[in-house]
């Protein structure tokens, strides 16, 4: 963790809005500059801005963070509330620390377990998020689509920039 902002209903909003959400879309750019969006499982999310994810060592994501190509995009959509992170990644070797993130689920996608060396925690240390948050579920978000058309005013919701 580095040092962050105090943090802020708002920051709790956006660790409660992403853990709602199991997989999130990690970003990176390519040496050339082009962008590349994967699908991820979040591990952890922590209430200042640090999630924790989990990817093999060998892997093209591994490599260009590895490579110093540390900027990167977090993004979750849910049924009502969608989150960006941006911020920067770093792989990070901690056994102990694999070990309590590693699940059933997270076996689906790596062999060998929390012991096998090409298995590698990523950390993504936010430095801002934005997020978007829309009363109730679909019933609501419709009703107040039908009013926001009705009377030509924006769909209730919440919509904020936070740093992190």
């Amino acid at each position: 963790m580095t040092d962050r902002t105090p943090l802020t209903d708002d920051h709790r909003t956006i660790a409660k809005l992403i853990k709602g959400v199991r997989i999130a879309m990690l970003t990176t750019a390519e040496a050339n500059g082009r962008l590349v969006s994967r699908p991820m499982t979040t591990q952890d999310v922590e209430f200042d801005g640090d999630i924790w994810f989990i990817a093999e060592r060998d892997s093209e994501l591994a490599t260009q963070i590895a490579a110093g190509n540390t900027e990167v995009n977090v993004a979750y959509a849910g049924s009502s509330s969608w989150v960006s992170v941006s911020g920067k990644a770093r792989l990070v070797d901690d056994r102990t620390k694999l070990r309590e993130e590693w699940n059933r689920f997270t076996e689906a996608f790596f062999e060998g377990g929390p012991e096998n060396p090409n298995n590698v925690l990523l950390l993504v240390e936010g430095d801002t998020a934005e997020f978007w948050d829309s009363p109730g579920g679909k019933v609501t978000q419709l009703a107040n689509l039908a009013k926001s058309l009705v009377k030509k005013e924006p769909v209730d919701g919440e919509n904020r920039i936070v740093e992190l």
